[in-house]
């Protein structure tokens, strides 16, 4: 089905279920592979939808139940409106939208931003030690993952020898620092999964792979060479680690081990190491002929030289 077919199906739908509110200006925004995001208005309100697309065995719901605790937390996150499940068993949300820019590169170097840059990686860890408070108790949809033990499987499970990764994989499982205590973890806490304006950071987005973990892991993340998009500060190219680490603090997360904080820095580049061999291998396997599938492989070798210098104190 074409997309004015799907808004034309989908309008009356979004009306009836906004209190016979009038809607314009639907139109579909790029999305994922799981979701397709659409933004609308509704009786003047600009809003989102987010539908689930079928193979996606995400719940979420699950998600909406998240967003709606991180946004009673103070954490800064976009209105949930409503959620449901349809009746294919998919299920969408409709949430507030937030005026603002999620690209990275337009962060870290338009002149609009330039206010704000100075003062993200403060708002970052901000936000962070915020979602890490959530009572987890109140969130039973969230499973723990070990993506040490998952990613471990998947790189066996590739059927070619990777010298770097499986090195780096030794070095992980002999340097595992303990977590301490089990929190609410974004997942994909990131420059492209938060909305900036010229007054800093105003929403966190794109909570999918929420679950539960070590908050050290989120620091991390964040710190990825791969999401500093070619910026030198280690804290999303624009930021130091010093500046995110004592504003997390400041706002009551738990005191930071900046050798816990290394490690999953290093998992998240071997982690996403893995994930454009499997994203790169969908189309030398023919099973989806693409660009952007091809131009993910030449990464692989850009996160091992990343892993090898960073093995070597050199990160």
């Amino acid at each position: 089905m074409g997309t004015s077919a799907v808004g034309t199906e989908l309008s009356p739908m979004l009306s009836q279920l906004l209190d016979d509110a009038e809607i314009h200006d639907l139109h579909r925004l790029s999305g994922g592979a799981s979701r397709e995001t659409w933004r609308f208005t509704a009786n003047g309100r600009a809003l989102i939808l987010q539908r689930q697309r079928a193979g996606d065995e995400r719940d979420m719901l699950i998600e909406a139940g998240v967003v709606a605790a991180a946004r009673r937390g103070g954490v800064p996150v976009p209105e949930l409106i409503d959620a449901r499940r349809r009746d294919d068993g998919m299920a969408f949300m409709v949430l507030e939208a937030i005026d603002g820019e999620t690209i990275a590169r337009k962060i870290q170097r338009d002149d609009a931003f330039a206010s704000a840059r100075p003062r993200l990686a403060e708002d970052f860890g901000h936000a962070l030690a915020k979602i890490h408070a959530l009572d987890p108790a109140q969130l039973p949809g969230l499973e723990a993952t070990d993506q040490l033990s998952y990613y471990t499987d998947v790189l066996d499970s590739l059927g070619r020898p990777h010298p770097v990764l499986e090195l780096v994989r030794n070095w992980l499982l002999d340097t595992r620092p303990e977590t301490q205590q089990l929190a609410v973890v974004h997942g994909d806490f990131r420059l492209g999964n938060v909305i900036v304006g010229a007054d800093g950071l105003r929403a966190v987005i794109d909570w999918e792979l929420a679950h539960l973990g070590d908050p050290m892991e989120d620091l991390g993340w964040l710190c990825v060479k791969a999401w500093r998009f070619g910026g030198r500060p280690p804290v999303a190219g624009i930021g130091e680690y010093e500046t995110l680490f004592a504003a997390y603090e400041e706002a009551g997360g738990q005191p930071v081990d900046p050798v816990a904080v290394h490690w999953w820095e290093v998992l998240g580049t071997w982690k996403w190491a893995i994930m454009c061999i499997l994203q790169a291998s969908v189309h030398l396997n023919g099973a989806a002929r693409s660009h952007e599938l091809a131009a993910i492989g030449r990464r692989v070798c850009e996160n091992e030289y990343d892993l090898l210098r960073s093995l070597d104190g050199r990160w």
